[in-house]
């Protein structure tokens, strides 16, 4: 089917689960775009009274172009009702490879101050290891960007910073950090992964959510799959 039908499908159901009142997490990329202007037409035409806290700059931007209220997660001192948000890989047990976008660190705060962390997506982010097909995002420092690229290939990791698309250079983070795409040919313990990545001096996070998602809105050809973690 059309991947992007698929997608569609995703974000439209998953902005139906939110009711006036919420606080919602709003996620980066192109599943959660169609989200977040399911909800904007919401709160133009059912005067749904919510308030978003983006997870970028892009979606901050469209957020506002679609009516919906921001606000500061340092405010919230209930954190917050739901997070949407999409994802590159997602295998059996909801852990997930995140980061196309670059806003992974921002993400990965606002998925951990939600009560329910819901992840949208089309079949084809479905994986039975994760890995298999993506990259795993490091955010570092540029200063430390040698020395971390070294670390991961003494994991087993194959490191690349990534490049800008029609800019010249790395891509920069919102942060202003740089990213490292690094490739493990599947990954058979991503909770150790997970650690071995965060203990590296200089880097600031990484695209691995292990343990995070409570459900998966799967947009597919005859409507939506919802998965929920048991």
């Amino acid at each position: 089917m059309d991947q992007t039908v698929a997608k569609r499908r995703a974000g439209e159901a998953a902005a139906r689960w939110v009711t006036s009142g919420m606080h919602i997490g709003l996620g980066t990329g192109s599943t959660t775009a169609f989200a977040i202007q399911a909800l904007g037409a919401r709160v133009r035409a059912e005067g749904l009274a919510i308030a978003g806290v983006p997870t970028s700059s892009a979606a901050a931007v469209l957020a506002r172009a679609e009516g919906i209220p921001l606000c500061d997660l340092n405010d919230l001192r209930g954190g917050l009702d739901l997070a949407l948000d999409g994802a590159d890989e997602v295998d059996p047990q909801f852990n997930l490879i995140k980061g196309r976008g670059a806003a992974h660190t921002r993400e990965k705060i606002v998925a951990q101050q939600a009560r329910r962390f819901v992840v949208l997506i089309d079949p084809t982010k479905q994986v039975d290891q994760l890995g298999t097909r993506m990259p795993v995002p490091v955010e570092v420092l540029p200063m430390a960007a040698a020395a971390v690229m070294r670390a991961i290939e003494q994991l087993g990791g194959r490191p690349a910073i990534r490049m800008g698309v029609r800019k010249d250079g790395p891509v920069v983070t919102d942060q202003g950090l740089w990213v490292i795409d690094a490739r493990f040919e599947g990954l058979h313990d991503p909770a150790s992964l997970n650690h071995e990545l965060l203990m590296l001096p200089g880097v600031l996070d990484h695209g691995l959510f292990i343990g995070m998602a409570t459900d998966v809105v799967v947009g597919g050809p005859e409507g939506v799959e919802v998965l929920q973690h048991r």
